[in-house]
């Protein structure tokens, strides 16, 4: 059985004339149910290697591939990706306006499901979860995103995760610009979303050893100037909160 998600000697570059490399050979392999951390220091390329996994087009992938339940979706646009299971929880997610939370995730949940969810049990599930989130009921009739504190817009994140009910999970710096009760929030959320979906693989990307004293990952890597460096379990992270990247750079 072949793993759940695998990154196999992924070249990244900026999309454009004058293209610069940013990843130079990223190797990664999650498998189901796998809680994975991605530290490194900034500019190492970690909110890059998250945005290139979606296929935003501000990136191309010069090499190497990405394998999803053994499908090659290096060139899949990122509609297709995210219809098949892969999700992106934004370092900074944007506002839409005109669109409310629940009309936004009644589109996303029938575009992934290819059905539809009538509006009053998609409600019933949402106002569950927001629940679970610490939310205000009142967020799903509001706008996407729209005059949202950051820690709501970082749970609202979480929201989308739990309704739309992807196989493997991106989250970019889920923690930042988070004090520590609301990172404690959302990371309660995140194991929520874990305990009812065991088989969700997530990657989490930060700098910080806060998050994943929260989420308890399982392996931890190290990213340095675009690459892998080093793998390991917790006490790698625990390592980098107290010496730093000194050793690697």
């Amino acid at each position: 059985m072949s793993p759940l998600f695998t990154i196999e000697d992924l070249h990244v570059s900026t999309a454009g004339e004058n293209p610069v490399e940013i990843l130079r050979g990223v190797d990664l392999v999650i498998g189901a149910g796998e809680v994975h951390a991605l530290m490194g220091p900034n500019g190492s390329g970690k909110s890059t290697l998250a945005s290139a996994l979606l296929g935003s087009p501000e990136y191309q992938v010069t090499s190497g591939r990405i394998l999803f339940k053994g499908d090659d979706v290096t060139d899949w646009p990122t509609d297709v990706r995210a219809k098949a299971g892969m999700f992106l929880a934004f370092q900074y997610p944007q506002e839409i306006q005109g669109v409310s939370v629940l009309n936004f995730l009644r589109q996303a949940w029938s575009a992934r499901r290819g059905i539809d969810l009538s509006m009053l049990e998609l409600r019933l599930e949402i106002m569950d979860w927001m629940t679970r989130l610490d939310m205000d009921p009142s967020f799903a009739d509001r706008y996407l995103n729209e005059g949202f504190s950051g820690g709501e817009k970082k749970r609202n994140e979480i929201l989308q995760m739990a309704i739309l009910q992807p196989d493997i999970a991106i989250l970019d710096e889920t923690d930042s610009g988070l004090d520590i009760d609301a990172l404690r929030v959302v990371a309660k959320g995140v194991r929520e979303v874990l305990a009812a979906r065991p088989e969700l693989g997530i990657l989490a990307i930060t700098h910080y050893q806060r998050l994943l004293d929260e989420l308890n990952p399982s392996f931890v890597h190290v990213l340095i100037n675009g690459r892998v460096v080093e793998s390991g379990g917790p006490e790698l992270s625990r390592k980098l909160e107290a010496e730093g990247y000194d050793a690697w750079l």
